[in-house]
């Protein structure tokens, strides 16, 4: 077959393919719009749905911020004038309530942003603060339950707290021991551990808490946590060699 009639045949194959190719483009041209269209739309509410939700997350990151600085605003001191412009609470009370307001006007209205969780959160601290403790439980324990697992672990270790405050001490260690089973970055094993040494020693059972300060101790010789279970078992050292 000479060179003249391979070119032919490749021409003749190539308008073949594209003749077939424009057939049935035409004959499916619907379908090809439709699911273009389609793959449009779909593109355009994800980009969309992106646009909302970063907007939505800038707003809550602005109404976090002024609840977190109502929270840190400093209490007057009996006797001391205020300087003009400064806000100061007259009590610890009246400055958790009016951030409890802002924290939870910060989670009911933007609840799936980070600031949104981060402000339920703080709104059991402060509902904790207030001595609501109905609130604060069922607020705190919202938060135990979520997905952002260093939030809730935090969440966790208020609850047993507001256990300790309740006279419920077995429900109280027994977050403990699940947080010490299942630590995080916010709440090491050893803070809990810490925990439940001074729950024993606030129910007068002295041995328990100095096991558990010893087992810390042991695992833990050179960390914080295992540093502090050394002081609370020998109070009168004074540093490694208790010189």
């Amino acid at each position: 077959m000479d060179q003249q009639t391979k070119q032919a045949l490749k021409h003749d194959q190539f308008v073949d393919t594209t003749s077939h190719g424009l057939e049935w483009a035409k004959e499916n041209s619907r379908s090809v719009i439709a699911t273009g269209s389609i793959v449009l739309a779909a593109i355009v509410i994800v980009v969309a749905s992106v646009l909302i939700y970063n907007n939505r997350a800038e707003q809550a990151s602005v109404a976090f911020g002024a609840a977190m600085q109502a929270y840190q605003t400093p209490l007057a001191q009996p006797g001391q004038p205020v300087p003009p412009g400064v806000k100061t609470y007259a009590s610890v009370n009246e400055r958790a309530k009016a951030a409890n307001d802002l924290f939870m006007g910060v989670a009911n209205k933007y609840g799936m942003t980070p600031d949104g969780k981060n402000a339920r959160y703080f709104a059991g601290l402060t509902y904790l603060e207030e001595g609501q403790n109905g609130p604060a439980e069922s607020t705190l324990k919202e938060v135990a339950g979520g997905w952002n697992g260093e939030l809730a672990s935090l969440a966790k270790l208020s609850l047993a707290q507001l256990y300790r405050r309740t006279g419920r001490d077995s429900q109280a260690i027994d977050l403990y021991n699940e947080l010490t089973a299942k630590p995080t970055t916010s709440v090491p094993a050893g803070l809990a551990q810490l925990q439940l040494a001074e729950l024993y020693e606030s129910q007068g059972k002295p041995d328990l808490a100095k096991k558990v300060y010893a087992q810390l101790k042991d695992k833990d010789p050179k960390g914080p946590a295992g540093m502090m279970a050394a002081q609370k078992l020998n109070p009168t050292a004074t540093g490694p060699g208790g010189q």
